[in-house]
């Protein structure tokens, strides 16, 4: 694999653009000492100390900055690093961007400082994917478990699997390369090692589906007809006067949108215009309606909203056609105003709040009913398919083994499990693939 620009020194602003405290300038490659040493009022610096002075430019004196310098390979990306930490104004942290590039460093890349990181052996592929979901963590808990991560929590145990692997993998090729001083493994002793290795990988791909909930939150859609109280429910769960309520019919025009943090799962809040047929629809109207059939269509979770007090209508009932079928909590509104009850569904009043709280618990339920807090590997779907992948080539060794097929021929499908291990962790990848993975992370990082 070919590395362009590795050799070049970069640098980038490490802190969110705005106004604020502080921001940080961040300079990596070989000539980050010589760039600071013509920018700063200290020379010479000596890794691992800290140093208060001056930013100039022609001998004019710009800001007053803590730097901190790092010597390779004892820093993030491996290789010398100058952190500069400088008032958090906008033109004074890009003039001292602009200043490290007029004096010999390049604008970074996306991810650029992570990727060198992965390139110069400080932290293989899955870890470096776990900086940018702690980057883009809507949850507290999902930061939490993308810094296990991290830590290697999923580098260490794919680790094991690729070295059993390996060695089953090294048996074989022995046995066939020096037939006359290795005896090849017993069929048993393989199909038992690849069934040990597939309780492994199936462990960790059992938890795929809450990493997914976990990564891309869930869609929670209100739907009904207009005037059943959407809005209001919409504002009461998130607990603000967000959308328009009034008594007219057809005031949600369009969809209203808010994320919640619900046990831990990044949850979207969707109201929509309310579904109706004939009458008095104008062709704004008629769009909303349209988007509200397609928020349900994409929902994991759908509160189907009906009038308690006016009943359940045909209209109720062609609207509730076209949701039963999805994970849905049935919602009978205005409670208060009519002593009728619905036992499948969950009887609320907008107005004096009551059984909401029981509404709030049930939606939590269909949410966490995998038991989500309990998740032990947090994967991406690039992470899942070589697992999948590996897991598939270990299935065609199994059943080639258990059919007593060449050695020669098993090992040709063990091979393309280890590549597809080895994938995961970064050891084997394609310049499309890393390019991918880093364009999502941002300028900076």
């Amino acid at each position: 694999m070919k590395y362009q620009f590795i050799s070049d020194t970069i640098s980038a602003i490490a802190t969110p653009i705005g106004n604020g405290g502080v921001s940080i300038v961040r300079i990596s490659g070989g000539e980050a000492f010589n760039i600071i040493d013509k920018i700063f009022s200290h020379k010479n610096l000596t890794a691992g100390k800290i140093y208060h002075g001056l930013i100039t430019e022609n001998n004019e004196k710009l800001d007053d900055v803590i730097v901190l310098p790092f010597k390779a390979p004892n820093s993030y990306t491996g290789e010398d690093v100058i952190e500069i930490q400088c008032h958090g104004g906008v033109h004074i942290t890009q003039k001292i961007l602009d200043l490290t590039i007029q004096n010999g460093a390049r604008y970074a890349q996306k991810g650029e400082f992570t990727k060198r990181a992965f390139i110069n052996g400080k932290m293989d592929l899955s870890q470096a994917e776990a900086v940018l979901d702690l980057i883009q963590a809507s949850t507290e808990k999902f930061a939490v478990k993308s810094a296990k991560n991290l830590f290697g929590k999923l580098s260490s145990e794919t680790a094991i699997i690729r070295q059993e692997i390996m060695d089953l993998l090294s048996k074989i090729i022995a046995a066939i390369d020096f037939p006359e001083d290795v005896k090849e493994p017993d069929y048993s002793y393989i199909e038992n090692t690849i069934e040990t290795i597939l309780e492994k990988i199936n462990y960790i791909l059992s938890f795929s589906k809450s990493s997914n909930i976990f990564r891309q939150g869930i869609k929670i859609v209100l739907a009904g007809r207009p005037n059943v109280g959407k809005s209001s429910l919409f504002n009461a769960l998130l607990n603000l006067d967000r959308a328009i309520v009034t008594e007219i019919a057809g005031t949600t025009r369009d969809s209203i949108q808010e994320t919640l943090d619900i046990d831990g799962i990044s949850a979207t809040i969707i109201d929509t215009a309310g579904i109706r047929h004939g009458g008095d629809i104008n062709k704004v109207e008629a769009i909303g309606i349209d988007y509200s059939k397609k928020y349900v269509q994409e929902a994991d979770i759908v509160l189907f909203l009906y009038d308690l007090n006016e009943g359940f209508n045909s209209e109720d009932e062609e609207i509730f056609n076209s949701v039963k079928d999805k994970k849905y909590i049935k919602v009978a509104t205005k409670s208060d105003l009519t002593d009728k009850r619905d036992d499948s569904a969950v009887c609320v009043s907008l107005k004096t709040g009551e059984n909401l709280n029981i509404l709030k618990t049930k939606i939590k339920s269909l949410i966490v009913n995998q038991n989500l807090t309990e998740i032990e590997f947090i994967t991406n779907q690039r992470q899942q398919k070589c697992l999948e992948d590996t897991k598939n080539s270990l299935i065609n060794a199994l059943i080639a083994a258990h059919n007593k097929e060449l050695q020669d021929l098993i090992s040709i499908d063990i091979k393309s499990a280890l590549m597809f291990i080895s994938e995961l962790s970064g050891e084997v990848i394609t310049d499309d693939i890393l390019n991918n993975i880093f364009d999502n992370f941002c300028i900076g990082k």
